[in-house]
């Protein structure tokens, strides 16, 4: 787990994600967009095929699932 929050936590916590995020300088910081940023880091640290899929839930209605498609 302590890999997994290095990857994601440090990189985004308590940032400007439009200014401190490189990969979000270039892209619009939707949550569609951070969801590909948090699987792309976590699929560097785990065997090919073992990450199926991010889900990030803004609200109890409001849900964003990337599967790397």
């Amino acid at each position: 787990i302590r890999i997994f929050l290095e990857a994601i936590m440090k990189p985004l916590d308590h940032k400007n994600l439009d200014l401190d995020v490189p990969y979000l300088a270039d892209v619009v910081s939707t949550t569609e967009n951070l969801s590909v940023f948090i699987r792309d880091s976590m699929g560097k640290l785990l065997p090919p095929a073992s990450l199926c899929e991010i889900r990030i839930y803004e609200t109890d209605k409001n849900i964003v699932v990337y599967r790397g498609e």
